[in-house]
Parts: C-alpha cells; sequence; structure tokens
C-alpha cells in the first residue's frame, strides 16, 4: 500500500462537523487509503476516519499500525474501553495544536472564585431558570441531588420500569439491576463521545470543575450536562421495551441520540463559553512561543543573547 501524505489540520473537519462514535470489538481494525476498516468473520465496515469524533476500541480488537497512523492524522481519537464499553483505559492524540483553551481551562480551575463561576454557570446550562448566582459549592451539590433524584422517578413513572436507587459495580457488572446495567452502559458511551470531544479541543480530561481527583473529572463534568435529556430517558425507554441485547441496543440508541440532539456541536460550544473562548477560535494554529513575565509570551525560534540576535 502506497504511503499516503497526511492531511493538514486546518483541512480536517472540525470537531462540530463530525459524527458521533464507533464502537468495535472482537474484529481486527485497519485502513484502506482514507477509511478506517473493522473486519470480522461477518465481513468488512469501511468508515472514513476523518468523520469520526473518536473510535471505541473494545476487547478482542486487534489494531495495526496503519489505522493508528490514520487516526492520528484525521485527530481521530481513539478510546481504549473494557468489556460493554463501561471501563476506559487509554486515548489517543488531540486535533488542536494550540494550548488557549488548555491554558483558560487551568487558570480556571486554579482559583477558587472562577472555578465556583464555571460551576453555577454548569448548573445553570442543566437546569435552566434557577438563579444560582449567590450559591455555594455545598448548595448547589444539594440542589442538583434533588434535581436528578426527580430525573429518575419521572422517568421510572413514565416508562413503568421499577427504580431504587442509582446501583454503578464497575467490577460485576451483572450484578445490577437491567435499568442499572442500561445506565452504566449509556453512561460510558457517551462518556467516550465526551472524551472525544474534549481532547480534540485540546482540553484536559482531569481538570474538573465539579468533579476532581481523577483524570475525567472534566468527562463527568461536560457529561452532566446532557445526561438528564439523553442516556438516563433512553435507558429506561430500552429497559421498558424488554430488549434481549441490553447493553448493545443501548449503545446504538446513545449513538443515534448523540446524533439527533447535536451534543457533540453543543458540547463544543458549552466548553467554549465556560472557558471564555469563541467557537470559531482558530485552535489549530501551529506556533511555539517563549513564556515572559511581563510580556506573557513572546516569539520563539529566536535567540535572545545581546551577543547573538540570530535564531537557532
Amino acid at each position: 500500500m502506497a504511503r499516503m501524505l497526511p492531511v493538514p489540520v486546518t483541512a480536517l473537519p472540525r470537531v462540530q462537523d463530525r459524527m458521533t462514535f464507533l464502537y468495535v470489538e472482537h474484529c481486527v481494525v485497519h485502513r484502506e487509503d482514507g477509511a478506517l476498516t473493522a473486519r470480522n468473520d461477518q465481513g468488512t465496515v469501511r468508515v472514513p476516519a476523518a468523520s469520526l469524533i473518536a473510535v471505541l476500541l473494545g476487547p478482542g480488537t486487534s489494531v495495526s499500525h496503519q489505522a493508528m497512523c490514520l487516526l492520528g492524522e484525521c485527530g481521530t481519537t481513539a478510546v481504549w474501553v473494557g468489556e460493554r464499553g463501561v471501563r476506559y483505559y487509554a486515548h489517543g492524540r488531540s486535533l488542536a495544536t494550540s494550548t488557549r483553551l488548555l491554558e483558560e481551562q487551568a487558570a480556571r480551575v486554579s482559583s477558587p472564585q472562577k472555578r465556583l463561576r464555571v460551576a453555577r454557570e454548569m448548573y445553570c446550562m442543566r437546569f435552566h431558570g434557577e438563579d444560582v448566582s449567590g450559591l455555594t459549592m455545598q448548595q448547589l451539590r444539594g440542589r442538583e441531588g434533588a434535581r436528578v433524584r426527580e430525573i429518575y422517578r419521572e422517568n421510572s413513572r413514565r416508562t413503568g420500569v421499577p427504580w431504587t436507587r442509582r446501583d454503578y459495580r464497575p467490577d460485576d457488572f451483572e450484578a445490577s439491576d437491567p435499568i442499572n446495567q442500561a445506565l452504566s452502559a449509556a453512561h460510558a458511551a457517551l462518556y467516550g463521545v465526551v472524551h472525544g470531544v474534549i481532547v480534540s479541543l485540546g482540553c484536559s480530561p482531569g481538570l474538573g470543575f465539579v468533579h476532581t481527583g481523577h483524570e475525567r473529572s472534566f468527562v463527568y463534568d461536560v457529561a452532566d450536562l446532557y445526561k438528564a435529556e439523553t442516556t438516563i430517558p433512553m435507558a429506561f425507554d430500552v429497559v421498558a421495551e424488554g430488549m434481549e441485547d441490553l447493553t448493545g441496543t443501548t449503545r446504538r440508541r446513545v449513538r443515534d441520540k448523540v446524533f439527533e440532539l447535536q451534543v457533540i456541536e453543543r458540547a463544543v460550544k458549552d466548553i467554549c463559553s465556560l472557558l471564555g473562548a469563541e467557537e470559531q477560535d482558530d485552535l489549530s494554529v501551529n506556533v511555539v512561543s517563549l513564556w515572559d513575565y511581563q510580556r506573557r509570551v513572546v516569539a520563539g525560534g529566536a535567540n535572545y543573547s545581546e551577543e547573538d540576535a540570530g535564531g537557532w
């Protein structure tokens, strides 16, 4: 196979213009020109790599070096996940070359006042029409807990699926009841999509504003913005319909719901808004500068000694 030159980052589809995610398991992932291929005993599926925001690689998946090169060139995030997608192991590269959003994220996480302001904005995105401008983090958590419990109860009444409490057991998936299994599978798929958006924008998955201390704290923050209208009602619907392939059906429904509600586009817009950036800002600027205490940044690639003003 002839080696294809990588497409410039500026020519690739933007994060918000891409599709949701592709989940594969028990297959061989390779490439054919600009297409990602997944092959098993039933045949081969071809997908344009640059059209995806994330590929979730499940158990029994073998990935070729050429496939990973293609994903890297296209800025498509590869996320290695566990059985049924409920575990996260690793992810690939970012689509962004600029650190503007990352630096703003770090600055806002590091300031208690700015962090609280972002947390309040996140709450307003989830529950419209509430004035939380004077609430502390403790009060926000209490308000959120009450609203989330009511969302579960409302969907239980709507579908007739019994609901007691959220029971998530990552080490024993089968021990949970069907609704908790569906919720776990649905949330895991949503986390994969959101994780892909975050790293594609060049942000840190670990610098959360509400969640903290975990490598995916910011993933949980952003995913929580959309659960009430995506994964929670969809999980109750799947269980109410009595689907045999509970986890597989759940993942496919999440994929369709994410596309229907434009969650990727909204996540890009919401993250940029929370970090004080414009959605149309160019994050593919490939410029290395030098930090300066007074002027913030100065041009890189230059020699600043008085004797020699030339570059490297």
